[in-house]
């Protein structure tokens, strides 16, 4: 883990591996990690954003002192990689109607028939690691990396909101229309995001999610 300055308030956890790849176990436990600490009053920061392969910590009064907290806390950080940073977190049932017209292309990419696809999807507990692309779209991991899947080569003008849809390792639910080159394997009448919800995001970083047939 590397920390660089992001401006005069700012720091960001750089969590790449040695090989370049994003290592999403640590930035999970740095996530959970410093929301706990921010919890119980050891960590004073206005964001803590979650992304592939980053955390930032936005808002300190001190960066400095947080960078040398950050480096105290290491340690601890990386004995619980990998572990179950939210046991107790509830888990989100996101009902689904598996009509996706892409459920072929990722079944021959799996190697599978679509009912095996299915019940993949079902059968994984997926944890949100980050949201990004637009307001309330989680990025669901818990599918194996063998598993990653390309984006279309060509994108779609309008994804309808609430579909279902895969790329590379994630898997995702499209909060409101737009384009998008993910692989849609069904859709979902749960709301994602409500601007005067709060929080707004129905799934955030941390939240459990698994998928059930509608």
């Amino acid at each position: 883990m590397r920390i660089r300055p992001v401006g005069a308030h700012a720091l960001l956890l750089d969590c790449t591996a040695s090989a370049g790849v994003p290592d999403a176990a640590l930035v999970e436990a740095w996530r959970a990690e410093l929301w706990r600490r921010r919890a119980q009053g050891d960590l004073i920061a206005v964001e803590i954003v979650p992304a592939a392969s980053t955390v930032l910590l936005d808002g300190l009064p001190d960066p400095t002192t947080t960078a040398e907290q950050l480096t105290r806390w290491a340690s601890g950080v990386a004995a619980a990689e990998g572990g179950d940073s939210d046991g107790g977190a509830a888990e989100v049932v996101v009902p689904v109607c598996f009509d996706g017209p892409d459920l072929p292309v990722v079944a021959e990419h799996w190697g599978v028939d679509v009912p095996a696809v299915l019940r993949r999807l079902t059968g994984t507990r997926f944890r949100v690691a980050f949201c990004g692309f637009a307001p309330g779209f989680p990025y669901l991991t818990g599918l194996p990396d063998e598993l990653a899947l390309p984006r279309l080569a060509t994108p779609r003008p309008r994804v309808p909101a609430g579909s279902v849809a895969l790329a590379g390792p994630y898997a995702g639910i499209y909060p409101s229309a737009s384009p998008g080159g993910w692989l849609l394997v069904g859709r979902t009448e749960l709301v994602l995001f409500d601007v005067y919800a709060d929080p707004p995001a129905r799934l955030g970083p941390g939240a459990r999610v698994r998928m059930v047939a509608a």
